[in-house]
């Protein structure tokens, strides 16, 4: 879907349309903290995008309003909306597809191998492209291609209201010339580790030996090596297995008060348990406590338990004794203050 959370916002609310629209933390005149969830088109223009830090956002509407254009809507996120939005999407998906994979609220991925022709294939998805914009009002960008990586990056090609096809003959060809940020699993650090050695877009991976990718990534080497070459074998899942599940919360004041933070553990603790408890899972083996410090540094710690745990009382004490080093020298030696602070269990029973 395209912009997902903003576009359903724009179509709830006639008032919103044509103006640049971002979902997310409340800025608090650019005092706010927390993240950008969704901008609309409009938005980015401004250099607004999902992830963004909202007081950073902030500034950028407030630098398009000096230039004379309009300043962005800034609005709290609407999830029971989005869910609803969200399932009606994904039956018309169901109506005519053997299998889909849900990989997202607002995206998903689904076979049309037994169409047996691209020319099928295609004049499906503009059906199904009209059918969501006639009972929806909202467009959503499409990816037709052999396997599941070239589907998910030729999706992303011609947003908004896109249909991008690429056959297996072209896929190799198709990626030489893109960054190489856009081959998934390429992050930030993976990228400026490449960077430094001069490889900039795809074609340019492709010089290095598949033993040579390993040496500089890792294992994971072998599986870039493949990618680039628009190979992937993954298989679409039907039904998504949840492996974890987390909450956290950014603080509206960095803060090491103690007494302050412990309270706010113990309620995120509450909300992960009923969440698990709702996804219908019996116990946890594993606790993650992840904690942001206010120069955004960011730790994580894990411990996994002989016996599984399933109540908040263990959660909260597994996660206490996770959390408290960072309190004190052994985690904080500066003594930074604390931006946010998330818990997570897996190994779900």
């Amino acid at each position: 879907m395209d912009a997902f959370f903003a576009a359903v916002e724009e179509r709830d609310h006639e008032w919103l349309r044509g103006l640049p629209v971002v979902v997310g933390a409340d800025p608090q005149n650019g005092w706010g903290r927390g993240v950008v969830s969704t901008a609309n088109y409009k938005a980015r223009e401004y250099g607004i995008r999902s992830a963004l830090p909202i007081s950073q956002a902030w500034r950028f509407s407030e630098e398009a309003k000096k230039r004379g254009r309009p300043a962005a809507i800034f609005l709290g996120p609407n999830f029971e909306r989005y869910e609803e939005t969200s399932l009606r999407i994904i039956s018309l998906i169901r109506a005519n597809k053997r299998i889909v994979e849900e990989a997202s609220i607002d995206e998903a991925y689904f076979d049309l191998s037994h169409l047996n022709s691209y020319e099928r294939a295609i004049k499906l998805c503009k059906d199904l492209k009209a059918e969501i914009f006639e009972k929806e009002k909202l467009t959503c960008s499409i990816g037709i291609g052999p396997n599941k990586l070239i589907a998910k990056i030729a999706s992303d090609m011609q947003k908004p209201d896109g249909l991008t096809v690429v056959e297996e003959k072209d896929a190799e060809a198709f990626l030489e010339p893109l960054s190489i940020r856009k081959i998934p699993g390429v992050g930030p650090k993976t990228e400026l580790l490449f960077r430094n050695r001069g490889i900039n877009v795809v074609k340019d991976l492709k010089r290095f030996s598949c033993q040579e990718l390993e040496d500089i990534s890792g294992k994971w080497g072998r599986e870039l090596y493949e990618k680039i070459r628009g190979h992937d074998d993954t298989p679409l899942e039907e039904d998504h297995e949840i492996k974890s599940i987390g909450e956290q919360e950014t603080f509206s004041e960095d803060t090491l008060g103690p007494n302050f933070i412990l309270e706010r553990l113990s309620e995120i603790c509450r909300r992960v348990l009923a969440r698990m408890v709702q996804d219908e899972f019996a116990a946890f083996r594993t606790a993650v406590v992840t904690v942001r410090f206010a120069d955004f540094e960011t730790k994580s710690r894990s411990r996994t338990l002989v016996q599984p745990a399933r109540t908040f009382e263990a959660l909260r004490f597994e996660a206490l004794k996770l959390l408290m080093p960072f309190l004190d020298h052994r985690e904080n030696p500066r003594g930074k203050r604390i931006r946010l602070i998330g818990v997570r269990v897996e190994k779900l029973v």
